[in-house]
């Protein structure tokens, strides 16, 4: 199993392919695998490096207090590590929180920066108090119970009604199910209490494109186009029937989005 120690964590880690870098960085629950079709359509023109953020995925619960702010240190220890500069950054909702420090802060990592389902500012004062309930009831009774509301924030209305795509949902919960209880404890207030980054957003000077779902419940679509005409010619692109999970939601869409993205600066 690649793990790779940097900056005091030990982080699972996959790369294929060769080329022009892309660091691909999951959102809350998931890991580096919920970026599987868009690696598949990458890896033969470039280095797709996957990571999982600590106690997420296969990366081990951390041993010590963690927040945003360190999670965006992980981040560019791992691309230095790898010596994966300057890559394309591609996170979704959480690792978008990360790529947008990045890209505000060390802008000379990065080639081009990609958001999908994130913002820059600070968690909704009406969400905190849901998810610190949600956080409580998973740590005593698990992730079961909390199966369907959780489905309800991360996909969109049409993948959840779609019959033929029921094995793809049942799996999806079933690696839910899966999730360490007390890694996504950790994981999750590091997303409730972080701060917001609004203010540094003028300095993000690369190439930057914002992808959202339509039908985003979790950052809804304001929140990105806020984010958006913030950061110096970012380009918004809404993806029509999309969750807060668009990257399995609507794969094709993403890995169309991404592949003219990486052709046009190429």
């Amino acid at each position: 199993m690649p793990l790779v120690t940097v900056n005091r964590a030990s982080l699972y880690y996959e790369e294929s392919g060769a080329g022009v870098p892309i660091v691909f960085s999951h959102g809350l629950l998931w890991s580096g695998r919920m970026y599987e079709p868009q690696v598949a359509a990458l890896r033969a023109s470039h280095r797709c490096i996957t990571y999982d953020h600590r106690g997420q995925g296969q990366s081990p619960v951390s041993r010590e207090p963690y927040d945003m702010e360190r999670l965006y240190e992980d981040a560019v220890a791992l691309i230095e590590h790898l010596g994966a500069t300057p890559c394309h950054f591609v996170g979704l909702s959480m690792g978008g929180f990360v790529g947008l420090r990045v890209a505000a802060r060390r802008p000379e990592l990065l080639r081009s920066l990609t958001i999908i389902e994130s913002a820059a500012d600070t968690e909704p004062r009406l969400n905190i108090p849901k998810y610190r309930a949600m956080a409580f009831f998973a740590r005593y009774f698990g992730y079961r119970l909390l199966l369907r509301p959780i489905m309800k924030v991360m996909f969109g209305s049409r993948f959840l009604a779609d019959r033929a795509r029921r094995a793809e949902r049942e799996a999806l919960e079933q690696w839910l199910l899966a999730l360490d209880i007390q890694g996504t404890q950790a994981a999750l207030e590091s997303v409730i209490s972080r701060r917001g980054v609004e203010d540094e957003l003028a300095r993000i000077r690369l190439p930057t494109l914002v992808l959202h779902g339509e039908s985003d419940r979790a950052i809804v679509p304001p929140r990105a186009r806020r984010t958006a005409a913030k950061i110096p010619g970012a380009k918004l692109v809404l993806i029509p029937h999309a969750g807060h999970t668009s990257t399995l939601e609507e794969p094709a869409a993403i890995t169309r989005e991404l592949i003219a993205f990486f052709q046009k600066l190429a």
